[in-house]
């Protein structure tokens, strides 16, 4: 079968949260508005991850997986799922299953019109520590890419694979996803989507992952802006 939409998952000691994970894309991948595969991105999990994960792959001719020698982080799970697919189209969802694979749905309606579709969380359902860590690392991250964008961090994301890429990714990057789409000056948008809480599984981003180093990764970012190379061919012998 020819997928037009792949989505990644990352996975890292998720064991807890696979089982739903399988159940819910499973549904999703029966209502999906475009033909969608799944890739399972395991970042060197400790726990039994990996055994579910392969048994969950062979029940089901729609999901794969790429396995980690080690440890990598997000942003090198996400890179390694973009150097993968082949689909027109890639996105992808955390594995703690707080946003709903059904709203690939709604993400997946805006992009004809634009290189990325960003959902945007709605009634968050997180601490407040956590929810007002993410609004002030938002709010230095617009200062400093002028993306306009209001949550970054929004694991539900529907990109074109040739745009996703082109992007060269950096541990951390993976919050600059939409100005990175821009640099190369594509179109940019974002929607609401639903939020749910943690059922199972422990948050993988302390204090320090959601304010104190996206301020750093803004000075990589802006590094990067003044470094990125960006054309379009016009013209082939071949």
């Amino acid at each position: 079968m020819t997928y037009k939409f792949t989505i990644i998952v990352p996975v890292y000691n998720e064991e807890d949260n696979l089982e739903r994970v399988e159940t819910e894309l499973s549904r999703y991948l029966e209502i999906a508005s475009v033909p969608t595969s799944i890739l399972f991105v395991n970042d060197g999990s400790e726990d039994n991850s990996q055994a579910l994960i392969e048994a969950i792959c062979e029940r089901n001719e729609a999901f794969e997986y790429i396995l980690f020698k080690d440890n990598r982080g997000l942003s090198a799970a996400i890179k390694a799922g973009f150097d993968y697919v082949d689909s027109e189209l890639v996105g992808y969802i955390d594995s703690d299953l707080q946003t709903a694979p059904e709203d690939f749905n709604i993400l997946l309606k805006h992009i004809d019109n634009h290189e990325l579709v960003t959902g945007v969380r709605s009634n968050r359902k997180d601490s407040f520590v956590k929810n007002m860590s993410s609004k002030i690392a938002n709010g230095i991250r617009r200062a400093f890419t002028h993306d306009g964008m209001d949550d970054t961090g929004c694991p539900l994301k529907v990109i074109r694979t040739d745009y996703a890429k082109r992007i060269p990714m950096f541990r951390g990057l993976h919050r600059f996803l939409p100005a990175m789409i821009m640099l190369q000056n594509g179109r940019v948008i974002q929607v609401p989507v639903r939020h749910f809480p943690r059922i199972a599984g422990t948050a993988k981003f302390g204090l320090w992952n959601r304010l104190l180093g996206p301020l750093m990764d803004c000075f990589a970012y802006l590094w990067m802006k003044k470094k990125y190379i960006n054309y379009e061919v016009s013209k082939t012998s071949k």
